[in-house]
């Protein structure tokens, strides 16, 4: 769940057939339902995306000690949930945070490894046409971005990035403090554009831009405007909210 920011699996359980009927049936298929629960947790946290090049499940594999560390974390996740069935399986619903202690052990590696990340292909311009003289206003004092996403097929990341069409980052790592996109991620997410500009992550005052596409293996960076990535650029604001990671994406 990227918006409410935890992972979440479900595990079922049965006694031995030895047990059924007797005092410890419920204990044991309740073990087991934890243990499924447990299983199908680390299946989905190594699927989580950190950024468009990379999976969780990338750096467990390059790492025994980044691995040790996640399935540490699925094993001491949360029941939230636990139900007993007329037919003595034991239903066991279990959730982690998606950020903090997971993001503590692969978000670090990520960013620095993504200093290595080819930009996307500049899209080519069109001829510049005639275009009327302009008065600049003062730049605007942003408290946070929200970028409309709909439409584009992007999909969540842990650690997403935005270009501008000729390829120039507009935020990324080099713009966040790294506390910060530990503990809630460079950005949040959201499915309804109202609930992301009132979001209390970007606070009073975001600035609104489109994302004209997605790019990417992943699809999770994000391309905007030339114009609106001089705009936040502009803004007065601009170094504050993207190092607090006052960042919000909205989704299909």
């Amino acid at each position: 769940n990227w918006s409410a920011g935890y992972i979440e699996a479900v595990g079922i359980g049965a006694p031995p057939d030895r047990s059924i009927g007797k005092i410890n049936a419920r204990p044991l298929a309740l073990r087991a339902a934890k243990i499924d629960a447990q299983r199908n947790l680390l299946e989905i946290t190594k699927g989580v995306r950190i950024d468009s090049q990379t999976v969780v499940k990338d750096f467990t594999v390059e790492s025994d000690v980044i691995n040790t560390q996640v399935e540490g974390l699925v094993k001491g996740a949360q029941v939230v949930k636990q139900e007993y069935m007329s037919d003595g399986t034991v239903e066991v619903t279990m959730r982690m945070p998606l950020y903090g202690d997971l993001s503590r052990v692969v978000l670090p590696a990520a960013l620095d490894k993504k200093k290595e990340v080819s930009p996307p292909a500049p899209v080519a311009a069109a001829p510049p046409s005639p275009t009327p003289t302009v008065t600049t206003p003062a730049p605007a004092a942003y408290t946070g971005l929200v970028v409309d996403a709909r439409g584009a097929s992007a999909r969540p990341a842990m650690s997403p990035r935005i270009y501008d069409e000729d390829g120039k980052e507009v935020y990324g790592s080099a713009n966040v403090d790294r506390e910060y996109a530990v503990q809630q991620g460079m950005s949040g997410y959201a499915r309804d554009l109202n609930a992301a500009q009132s979001n209390q992550r970007v606070t009073a005052n975001p600035l609104t831009v489109k994302c004209l596409r997605a790019s990417g293996p992943g699809r999770s960076d994000l391309v905007i405007s030339n114009a609106d990535a001089q705009s936040i650029r502009a803004s007065a604001e601009t170094m504050t909210f993207m190092k607090k990671c006052r960042v919000m994406i909205v989704l299909d």
